[in-house]
């Protein structure tokens, strides 16, 4: 079934993103079905069931969050501060950009499907490891266990700030984002305000200024 013309599954997608950035989190499958100019059957037939549908929606969205967020991860040139800032705010605004499509992944389908719950667990873990992982690699963290541990609490604290956020629009954007930065580079210590270029940009420097990988935890979506 998933095997179907990707570019009709690509329109079925389209579909299903208005009508979900339209009528929020809450909409039904038969208004998305309607979108898209089918039936709910045949809409389901294209991915399986309802579970592949929430899985190709959540890959399309999730996955596209990491990409943009990893120009920021690896920007040169920028201290820890600069770079969490960065990242942290290009994760804000696209998820208060697509509120409804969040919630809807991260909420209604989650809720609804174990299967898909596991899907996207998966996928914010992922990117725990792989921020743990850079960690390690500039030495910001010798450990690794303790970087795999800071790398899945950044990603943890800031997907959770962030959905707090968007419940209170009050408050600022800019005070969200250098609270989560304050908490990121006081876990990681004195080393990571060291600016960058002060010991050659060395990814093997222990004091890397690379440090502000730790910014990578505003991808969890």
């Amino acid at each position: 079934m998933s095997g179907r013309d990707p570019d009709r599954r690509r329109v079925l997608l389209d579909a299903a993103d208005r009508v979900i950035l339209a009528q929020g989190p809450e909409v039904s499958m038969a208004a998305i079905a309607a979108e898209a100019g089918i039936t709910k059957p045949i809409l389901y037939r294209h991915f399986g069931d309802k579970s592949g549908l929430y899985q190709a929606l959540a890959d399309r969205h999730v996955r596209t969050v990491i990409a943009q967020l990893r120009p920021e991860l690896a920007a040169p040139g920028a201290d820890l501060r600069g770079r969490a800032r960065r990242t942290i705010g290009v994760y804000l605004d696209l998820i208060s950009a697509n509120r409804n499509l969040y919630r809807f992944l991260f909420h209604r389908a989650s809720s609804e499907d174990p299967r898909i719950r596991s899907h996207m667990t998966a996928l914010v873990r992922g990117l725990g490891e792989e921020l743990g992982g850079l960690l390690v690699a500039e030495r910001v963290v010798r450990e690794p266990t303790k970087a795999q541990v800071l790398g899945h609490a950044f990603v943890g604290m800031v997907q959770a700030t962030c959905d707090w956020w968007l419940e209170h629009p009050e408050v600022d954007r800019a005070e969200v984002v250098e609270g989560l930065v304050d908490v990121v580079a006081a876990a990681l210590g004195p080393r990571s305000a060291v600016a960058s270029g002060s010991r050659g940009g060395s990814r093997g420097a222990a004091v890397s200024p690379r440090s502000g990988t730790a910014s990578h935890a505003a991808g969890r979506t």
